[in-house]
């Protein structure tokens, strides 16, 4: 804005000084054109610093509610300047009458007023003062006091317009989250030599989802999978393999079905007891690192990582494998330093910590000398703080472990290796999956199920669905193939996703393949017809690129206007699962965006065609814009989600 206010005053400068030497007024013509050459100079400096500036792409989007808040913060501060920590309550309207945001801080200052000065101050009179310090800005055209004093604030549509323009221009930028910070994520963790199955469904889908929302806002992600890989029961796994496959050390041992295996190495340890003793020798032998025993267990752990990837390639996961093996070098080392600080008690031979608020204490140490879950976890979260240097650590791990989980993060700040208030320590607990008799999720003959039937299940079902609407009839094979797995793990993701992750939710394939209401198969279909319109006009990239540089968006219709606000609400949104981690917030809001781009496209002419022959008359390009708006804030939301969407469908 500076740099446009110094160019305007030099070209009138400029101006002035050609005047001057045409009238011949000045005895110093020579001075005149050094001038004139000097202001001229700086002009084309000016001109080409703004250019380069306005083409470098924005750091980030601007974050409306985040602007009202520090307008609203600032003119409380001027009003009410003795108050400390006064409530900040901005929130989008819910009818277009209350205007497009409301600040609802003047009843919790009323209540403030009358606790701490004894002052009885009507909410309206508040909000009177408060309208009257809001300091100048660039959003807000007016703010108007309703009922007992709510203020509805009327953004600028020139304002709304240009952040559409930069939306366009730019791309789509992540929020301003500020300082760059390290994020570990703990998620997926399934164990070795047991096969994924639908428990594992929802850490793994929540996981990857957060790391792609925290990777977008700038953060640097480890994604870790804490795998089931060391511990007691690999002594009869490798006891068995021994008795299964004796060549095991020269020939890789073709192990088809590991969970069979698992069983019958189980029922002999259960029933076994000579197999049993060999196993706790195999154990044994295993920790102190008998390459014969370690070869053992790599081959036990590679069938079970080939079967896992198989599930992670369907799904898109990206993770790095880091163990309970990993940590166990450690774990003597935490049982000292709990010694050595005096937390430890012996309790029947076992080392147990006592932490305060907790009446379990954690057993860092078995009577027999071993270690334990509890070990590990500490082992895990030690490394992860001291060693990763994490600023965010996130545990996406089911419910039933929130206590175990809080006692080790109590333990670990009682120990000093972090301060709550410094480093976020979080558990992002998910509920449990159920069948639609809304008991736990299991097959027909009770077992569990298995996380790959879910997948192949989920392919099929996704296919019948396509050739049920004739998608066959007019997809080629591969757009047919490209739609079928969109759909088929789109829909698997986005219903666990839309459900509030704290509570249980019905998995149903019915429900999540039902192009209507809030699904997956909804949105990627609406996404496909939105990207269909500027392809059937015959407009290309490059000329909707060019239009959002020439074109200013006229939100003159009221469903215009409502796109456009709620395609800029996009920022906030993910701000605010950044804080509390619960990404149905984003399906909800996808959802709203579908459904008023829909409002939008019913009630105004983005293309115009002739009724008779069916040409296309007019291309109302601005409205076109706003549907590549749209497209392009679902793209990215599909993106943090994990679904891919595809052209056609």
């Amino acid at each position: 804005a500076f740099q446009e206010n110094e160019i305007k005053l030099l070209t009138a400068e400029i101006e002035r000084l050609k005047n001057f030497g045409c009238l011949g007024v000045s005895p110093s013509l020579e001075g005149l054109r050094d001038e004139n050459a000097k202001l001229k100079y700086r002009l084309n400096f000016l001109q080409k610093s703004l250019q380069e500036e306005r083409s470098k792409p924005a750091k980030s989007m601007i974050n409306i509610n985040s602007c009202l808040q520090e307008i609203f913060g600032a003119a409380i501060q001027a009003a009410y300047p003795d108050l400390e920590n006064p409530p900040l309550v901005v929130t989008p309207s819910q009818q277009p009458k209350f205007g497009d945001y409301q600040c609802n801080s003047a009843m919790g200052i009323t209540q403030i007023l009358l606790k701490t000065k004894e002052q009885k101050v009507s909410p309206r009179e508040i909000a009177e003062k408060i309208s009257k310090n809001i300091p100048a800005n660039k959003c807000i055209e007016k703010v108007e006091i309703a009922g007992p004093g709510f203020i509805n604030v009327h953004l600028r549509k020139d304002f709304v317009s240009k952040q559409l323009s930069s939306l366009l221009m730019n791309g789509v930028q992540p929020p301003a989250v500020g300082k760059r910070k390290k994020v570990v994520v703990d998620f997926s963790s399934p164990n070795i030599a047991k096969e994924m199955h639908v428990g594992h469904l929802r850490s793994t889908i929540i996981g990857e989802s957060m790391c792609r929302l925290f990777e977008f806002a700038g953060y640097d992600v480890l994604r870790l999978n804490h795998l089931g890989d060391w511990g007691t029961q690999f002594g009869m796994l490798i006891a068995h393999l021994q008795d299964k496959f004796p060549d095991y050390l020269t020939v890789s041992p073709p192990i088809g079905d590991l969970q069979a295996f698992y069983k019958e190495s189980k029922r002999r340890f259960d029933t076994e007891e000579e197999f049993k003793k060999r196993a706790y020798q195999c154990v044994v032998l295993l920790q102190s690192k008998n390459p014969d025993f370690i070869k053992a267990w790599e081959l036990i752990c590679d069938v079970s990582r080939k079967e896992f990837q198989k599930i992670y390639n369907c799904l898109d996961i990206t993770l790095i494998e880091r163990g309970e093996s990993f940590y166990h070098e450690m774990m003597k080392d935490i049982v000292k330093e709990f010694e050595d600080k005096g937390f430890v008690q012996v309790d029947d031979g076992r080392k147990i910590v006592f932490v305060p608020g907790f009446p379990v204490p954690l057993t860092i140490m078995k009577s027999d000398g071993g270690y334990t879950y509890d070990t590990s976890d500490l082992a895990a979260l030690k490394h992860r703080l001291c060693e990763e240097k994490a600023d965010i650590l996130i545990y996406v791990v089911d419910s039933g472990q929130s206590v175990h989980l809080q006692t080790v993060f109590a333990a670990g700040q009682m120990i000093g290796w972090y301060d709550p208030k410094v480093i976020r320590v979080a558990h992002a607990a998910f509920g449990v999956v159920l069948g639609e008799d809304k008991k736990k999720f299991k097959t027909r003959s009770g077992d569990t199920v298995r996380l790959i039937d879910l997948l192949e299940e989920g392919l099929k079902r996704a296919m019948d669905k396509l050739k049920d609407k004739e998608r066959d009839k007019v997809l080629t094979a591969e757009e047919l193939k490209a739609a079928q797995t969109s759909v088929a793990f789109g829909c698997i993701k986005y219903a666990d996703l839309s459900h509030n992750r704290l509570n249980d939710y019905v998995f149903s394939f019915d429900k999540m393949l039902d192009d209507r209401g809030n699904t997956a198969a909804y949105l990627l279909y609406a996404f496909t017809r939105i990207r269909a319109i500027a392809r059937l006009a015959n407009i290309d990239e490059q000329m909707l690129r060019k239009a959002a540089r020439e074109e200013v968006l006229i939100l003159d219709h009221e469903k215009e206007w409502k796109l456009g606000k709620c395609i800029l609400r996009f920022p906030e949104i993910l701000q605010k699962i950044l804080e509390d981690l619960l990404l149905h917030t984003l399906c909800d809001y996808l959802y709203e965006l579908a459904t008023t781009f829909t409002e939008f496209y019913d009630n105004c002419y983005c293309v115009e065609k002739d009724r008779q022959s069916g040409q296309i008359v007019k291309v109302n390009m601005w409205r076109l814009l706003l549907c590549e708006a749209t497209a392009t804030i679902m793209a990215k939301g599909f993106d943090i989600l994990g679904i891919k969407p595809v052209q056609r469908m």
